[in-house]
């Protein structure tokens, strides 16, 4: 880690070897990881985190990252680490009116905690996208389903239009098509604002929710909006470590080897609903 809070240093060793400024080491049960990973994100406001932990996959590790624009990704089972082009990031060094970025991050936390009534609600989220390449490719529909206490409570589902050729991969896998999106379809900054507003400062969950945030992040970025900082929980990493012997862990093969309703075409709300049973039966007492 670089730039700790003292507190959240003195926190941590409770449970970590410091070995040296910012690497903390020990042998930890999920439970605990995860949750010094929730203080280490809500406590470090303008630092940067990376977490490297063993998992039951082909490499026998995992890690998650902090305010880094290195990012992790699934590649067929295996994880990498996205980095970003060289250029791709420009640093702006003109002093601007207003709080810090840290400021800001800091008056989030405050207001999560000050606010939020519920601490077991989350928003489950999903994107369909004409690729898998968040630098070349664009979303093509957003959906999202709004839980409190294990209730669904609203929905989110739209379309986005675009001038972007929709492949017929994903025409012939979603049934969006360029007719689809002139007949429902909105502008991109519209459903935009509405998907950030919707979302607000819940927790989010998904399925390789890293594919997800790195298209809203181009998304953002588009559209000139600042990129929510929201705590994200991978559904994916919590199947591997309960299910075993699938031949493959996408969404609707984990969500068949349980029984599950996957005749639902695969659209963003829909493998929202999917993504909702799916952790209701991982997290079944």
């Amino acid at each position: 880690m670089t730039d700790c809070p003292a507190k959240l240093r003195g926190d941590l060793t409770k449970w970590l070897c410091e070995i040296n400024t910012g690497v903390y080491v020990g042998n930890l049960n999920s439970r605990v990881r995860d949750a010094i990973w929730g203080r280490v994100c809500q406590n470090l406001k303008s630092g940067r985190a990376t977490m490297v932990f063993s998992a039951n996959n082909e490499q026998k590790m995992d890690f998650r990252v902090h305010n880094s624009s290195w990012m992790p990704v699934d590649f067929d089972g295996i994880q990498l680490m996205r980095r970003p082009l060289p250029g791709s990031y420009k640093q702006d060094n003109t002093v601007k009116a207003g709080f810090s970025n840290a400021a800001k991050r800091q008056m989030s936390v405050k207001k999560r905690q000050t606010t939020s009534k519920n601490p077991d609600s989350y928003v489950i989220i999903d994107l369909e996208t004409t690729g898998l390449n968040e630098s070349r490719d664009v979303i093509l529909e957003f959906g999202a389903i709004r839980v409190e206490e294990g209730i669904q409570v609203e929905k989110f589902s739209r379309l986005v239009m675009t001038d972007h050729p929709i492949p017929k991969a994903i025409r012939d896998l979603t049934g969006i098509d360029e007719e689809l999106l002139k007949e429902e379809g909105e502008p991109l900054e519209k459903v935009l604002t509405d998907f950030l507003k919707f979302i607000g400062e819940e927790k989010l969950i998904g399925y390789n929710i890293t594919f997800d945030m790195l298209f809203l992040q181009e998304a953002c970025k588009a559209c000139k909006k600042a990129m929510p900082n929201n705590v994200c929980i991978d559904l994916k990493n919590q199947v591997r470590k309960k299910i075993f012997g699938l031949t493959n862990y996408n969404l609707r093969t984990v969500a068949e080897s349980l029984s599950l309703d996957v005749s639902r075409k695969h659209r963003a709300y829909k493998d929202c609903e999917i993504m909702l049973s799916l952790y209701d039966k991982l997290n079944e007492n």
